[in-house]
Parts: structure tokens; sequence; C-alpha cells
């Protein structure tokens, strides 16, 4: 049984004099958890996130995105290759923050899938639908068509990626999807990886709509949710900590 995933997500947050209180707790803190974890920082914090994470191997480093570019005349980007130079483990690609506010269309979530992969980087690929459409009953569909763009062009590398649920009306709003809502979708994606590679036990499916140390071992008691990508929780040590222990519980 591969063990759980508890990845977090700090979005446009941090200074340099916090992220080493934030970093050192959360050092100190999960000395003996059975888990996977991750921090996704931005990227102006990549070289000190990396000099602080040095020599250990329970905390891995993120990027909050990669470029769909590989170099080139891409001002403001960071390409895969210069990530890769951080020693950056994952790499957040299709959040529904840069999906809404940045216009990225499922094909360029794919190719940002694809720019990771090809560095050594597991793509995080999240995957979701607005209140909007879950309330038009079309949720399945969304999530299918949004996966099924990194499933084509990435083919026999599908079973290297990761692949987080995030319910978009249930993100930074203090609603969560219900544990039987959450599996509900997990078990259509998971049936969808199963038809796409015979490697899909190898993938890990996160849930990632304000999962918190209070709701953390509902959801991951479920049989297809395998951890979570942390928004907020994920800036205070003591409930990410918390989280990683309910993972490390259901690993």
């Amino acid at each position: 049984m591969k063990k759980k995933l508890i990845a977090g997500n700090w979005k446009m947050n941090g200074n340099l004099a916090a992220n080493v209180f934030l970093l050192q707790a959360l050092l100190d803190g999960s000395k003996g958890m059975n888990c996977q974890a991750a921090v996704c920082v931005p990227a102006a914090y990549l070289a000190q996130a990396q000099a602080l994470l040095e020599g250990q191997s329970l905390i891995s480093l993120g990027s909050q995105d990669v470029s769909a570019q590989e170099s080139g005349a891409f001002t403001g980007e960071i390409s895969a290759g210069m990530l890769k130079d951080f020693a950056v483990r994952y790499a957040i690609v299709g959040h529904s923050e840069r999906r809404q506010y940045h216009l990225e269309s499922d094909a360029t979530v794919a190719l940002k899938a694809q720019r990771a992969l090809s560095a050594g980087i597991t793509p995080i690929v999240c995957v979701g639908e607005t209140l909007a459409e879950r309330e038009a009953g079309k949720t399945e569909e969304v999530v299918k068509r949004q996966l099924a763009a990194v499933i084509h062009t990435n083919g026999h590398c599908i079973s290297e990626i990761v692949v987080a649920y995030e319910p978009v009306w249930a993100i930074g709003s203090g609603r969560t999807a219900s544990p039987e809502q959450a599996q509900e979708v997990h078990a259509v994606l998971r049936a969808q990886l199963k038809a796409a590679t015979p490697h899909s036990d190898r993938i890990s499916i996160l849930y990632g709509g304000s999962m918190n140390a209070a709701n953390a071992a509902q959801l991951l008691a479920q049989a297809d949710i395998d951890g979570g990508l942390i928004g907020g929780a994920a800036l205070k040590a003591p409930d990410f900590l918390a989280i990683m222990a309910v993972g490390s519980v259901s690993a």
C-alpha cells in the first residue's frame, strides 16, 4: 500500500523569516512520520527552501507552476529545467486559480505536465468543477475532460503523475466536499486512470478542497483518496503536521 502524500500549497504567501520558522517546525515535528510530504513554495523562495530542506528525505520541495515552454523569450516564466536545478520534486499544474485567473486551457495544462515529466519532476495535475458545473450535474464530465487532455498528451508516462481533485467551490471558501462526495469523484478518476495505464496503482489521487486538521481523518479514510493538496492549513505548522500525522496512520 502506497504512503499517503500530503502536499502543501503556500500560494502567494510567505517571507524569508516566516519561511525559516515554518519549515524548521515542520522538520522538527515530522520526525518518525510514515507519509510522504511536500511543500510547494512561491518561486522566489525555492532557493531558500531547498537549502532548509537539504539533508532529509521526508519533506520534498515543490513548485506552484512550471512553464509549458522549454526555454526562450518567455519573460517571467520558469522552465522545468530551472526547477530541476533547485531539486524540485513536484510541480503543481492546472490549479483552478491558474485556470481562472491566467486562462490556462486543458491543452496548456497537459503541456506543462509533459514539461515537468521530461525533467524528472512529478506534476500534481489539478482537476475540478465550479459550483455552477456541479449544480448542473457536470462534475464527472468536467473532471474527465480535464484529465483526458493530460492522458492524451503524456501517453505511457501517465503513471508518473499525481492527480489532485479540487472542487473549485470548496477552495479557500471554508466549504468542503463531504467524504462521500469526494470519494465519488476520486472513484471516477481512478477508473479513468485504470483505463489509461496498467500501472494506475502507482498514481496517487489527492483531495484538494479545504482539507484541514479537523476533516483530514474522514477524507483520508476514503478508499480512493491517497492524500491531500493543502492550502491554508499548510501555512500553520501545527495544522499541517496534524494532517501529516493522520496520513501516517492511514498509510
